[in-house]
This record gives structure tokens, C-alpha cells and sequence, in this order.
């Protein structure tokens, strides 16, 4: 148990970064901005324009977010001030304190994480895809596995994410998941994590229990907002409708709601099939294939070579992020960082920040 003495060591060095990130958050400024938008929204022609109307309540959501975490973190702040005190008039315990520490320590090293998130679209919600690579029901079974591990990192992000497409394997597992995630940073936190993805195990498929390597990767797209110009001609579409597959309920089974679109000019396919109605599918698809045309077209003002799709490492031997050692040890280790956790059950639980923050601090410092 720490002393009361290093108890206020520590707290007097996050108040040291927590002034640093207030520098940060601009939150005068801030508040000066959310006023100009607010009055702009008082305007008799303000839902006129629906496009504008719609990024202007993006804003004011998100500066609205960030003042009202900035207020948590004071009040925070202001509540392991007040238990000192009472320590000092007997009526606290430093058992009472060291949690809130910890959690002032998190929301601040949080803060200072996305200093990091610089990037045009890392603020954005997130397009995420999540395939199996070689394997059949191997691999199929670890892409659920990951599914699994990364809706409980959402959950614990305080996420919120929807399942545009859901495709079931064969046998066991997945063919492929796309999900829309929502919240701050979502891309930006989530692109660290495209690439493959190895698993070590002692198969559960496997008669003669042998160890077993398998493959899935992972790719993340930024959701593109409505302002900004992604011209797809109508010409240039292939849209098929198929019945869904796997569990849905009667009205997935008995009608060809599920659509498939593809892109003629680029060979970009994307479908989707767990919205109610053909409609939503078709609009929830095209949402997957504007993300997709524009960070092919980033990549191309960039000057690369070859497209998106195309530069995706092989989901195989070589080309993995991160490995995942159940057998004959226990480990998660991060192949650009070295970043390692012996917690396998906790990572595959979302324990996954040490990873993501440990990647961004890496991509910072070699830039």
C-alpha cells in the first residue's frame, strides 16, 4: 500500500500534465465557438441547406463533448482534493483515493493520446472490416474471435457501433464483419490496428489437439462526412441483391434483401445485409464504398503505386502486427512496438489501449 506522502507525489505529477493538456483542450476558445454555432442554428433558414445544418450539429456535438469531459475532469480533480482534506480531519482513507487517482491518471493519459490524433480524419466515426485469412474454419473462427475482443473494446471505449454486414462461416465462425463505430477518435484510435492479426493455439478442431497458426486482417476506413465530393456515377455500379445469409429471422430468409455493389472502375466490392429493408442495406453499402473510394483516392494524391486493396499484405505467413500465443505460452505481442501483454484472457477481453497507445507513440516518433 502506497503512503499518504507518495499518494500526493503522484497526484501532483498528473496535475503537472493535466495543466499541460488544459493548454491542450483550448476550452475558452472552445466555448466562444459552441456560442457563434449556437446562434447560427437560431437563423429562420437554418435547416434550408440539410447538409450544412447537419455538419454545424456535428460540431456543436462534438465541442459539447469535449467541454463536458473537461467539467468531469475538474469535478474529479475537485473530489481528490476534498478527500485529502477530510484525510487530514480523519474522516477519509487513502483507500477512498487511489481509485479516483487511477482514474484521473487514465482520462488524462487518454487526453495526452490524442494530442497524437492529428490527422485530417482521425476525429471521425469508423468504417471496420475484420477478414479471415488461409485457413477454412480456422481462421474463420479467429476473425470471430476477434469480432468478439473488439466490440468489447467499443464497449469499454463507451462506443457505439452498428453491424453493416455480418456473414457466418461454414462450418464455425466468420467470413467477414463490417461494423460502423461511433465516438471521438474512433479512425483515428482504430487505424492502428489494420493489418494481420496471428493466432497460436491448440485447435478445438483439431482431433489430435496439435497446435495451430491462423490469420485475419483487420482494415479500418474513416466514414466520409456528406461534404465531402465523392463522385460515383451510377453507370460505373453492378448492384446484385442475394438472400442473406445465416441467422436473421424469417423476413432474412424468405426475401433477397441483402445487396452487393460493385464498383466497375476501381473492382471495389462491398455488401451488406443485417439492415432491415433492401433500402437501408443499399444506403448502408454505398456508405462502405464511399469510404473506400476516398482513401484510394488519398492514397493515389499521395503518389503510391498501387491501390488500397492492393497493398494489403498477404493475411499469411510474414505480414502480421500482432501474435496472439495461447499455446505453449500465454503473450500478445506487437511486432512494430515489442509492446507485449502475458494477459492473453484480458486482451481478448479489450485490454487493448496499451497496444493503441503504444503504436501512436511509435507512429509519432517516426514520422
Amino acid at each position: 500500500m502506497e503512503t499518504l506522502e507518495q499518494v500526493k507525489d503522484r497526484f501532483n505529477n498528473i496535475l503537472q500534465k493535466a495543466n499541460e493538456v488544459d493548454k491542450y483542450l483550448f476550452i475558452p476558445d472552445k466555448k466562444e465557438k459552441l456560442k457563434q454555432l449556437r446562434k447560427l442554428t437560431l437563423a429562420p433558414d437554418f435547416w434550408n441547406d440539410q447538409k450544412k445544418a447537419k455538419t454545424v450539429n456535428k460540431k456543436i456535438s462534438d465541442i459539447e463533448f469535449e467541454i463536458k469531459r473537461w467539467q468531469d475532469i475538474n469535478e474529479l480533480k475537485d473530489d481528490i482534493k476534498l478527500n485529502f482534506m477530510m484525510m487530514e480531519e480523519g474522516e477519509s482513507k487513502i483507500e477512498n483515493i487511489i481509485p479516483l487517482i487511477e482514474k484521473f491518471e487514465e482520462v488524462i493519459d487518454d487526453l495526452e493520446t490524442e494530442k497524437l490524433l492529428s490527422g485530417e480524419h482521425d476525429k471521425k466515426d469508423a468504417i471496420f472490416i475484420i477478414h479471415p485469412g488461409a485457413g477454412g474454419t480456422e481462421s474463420h473462427d479467429w476473425a470471430e474471435m476477434l469480432y468478439r475482443m473488439y466490440t468489447r473494446w467499443f464497449d469499454k471505449k463507451g462506443y457505439k457501433y452498428s453491424v453493416l454486414n455480418f456473414q457466418p462461416g461454414d462450418e464455425a465462425g466468420i467470413k467477414e464483419v463490417v461494423i460502423e463505430v461511433f465516438g471521438q477518435f474512433a479512425y483515428g484510435y482504430l487505424s492502428s490496428e489494420i493489418g494481420v492479426h496471428r493466432l497460436v493455439r491448440i485447435s478445438p478442431f483439431d482431433s489430435n489437439a496439435r497446435r495451430h497458426t491462423s490469420f485475419a486482417s483487420v482494415f479500418v476506413y474513416p466514414e466520409i462526412d456528406d461534404d465531402i465530393e465523392i463522385n460515383i456515377e451510377q453507370k460505373d455500379l453492378r448492384i446484385d441483391t442475394f438472400r442473406a445469409s445465416g441467422a436473421g429471422g424469417q423476413h432474412v430468409n424468405k426475401t433477397d434483401s441483402a445487396i452487393r455493389i460493385t464498383h466497375n472502375p476501381t473492382g471495389i466490392v462491398v455488401s451488406c445485409q443485417n439492415q432491415r429493408s433492401q433500402h437501408q442495406n443499399k444506403e448502408a453499402a454505398m456508405k462502405i464504398l464511399r469510404s473506400k473510394l476516398y482513401q484510394l483516392k488519398v492514397d493515389e494524391e499521395k503518389e503510391k503505386q498501387e491501390e488500397l486493396e492492393s497493398k494489403k499484405k498477404d493475411i499469411a505467413w510474414g505480414s502480421q502486427i500482432r501474435s496472439y500465443v495461447f499455446q505453449p505460452y500465454t503473450m500478445v505481442k506487437d511486432k512494430r512496438t515489442n509492446y507485449e501483454d502475458g494477459n492473453v484472457k484480458a486482451v481478448m477481453d479489450g485490454k487493448l489501449d496499451g497496444f493503441i497507445k503504444s503504436y501512436l507513440r511509435y507512429k509519432q516518433k517516426n514520422k
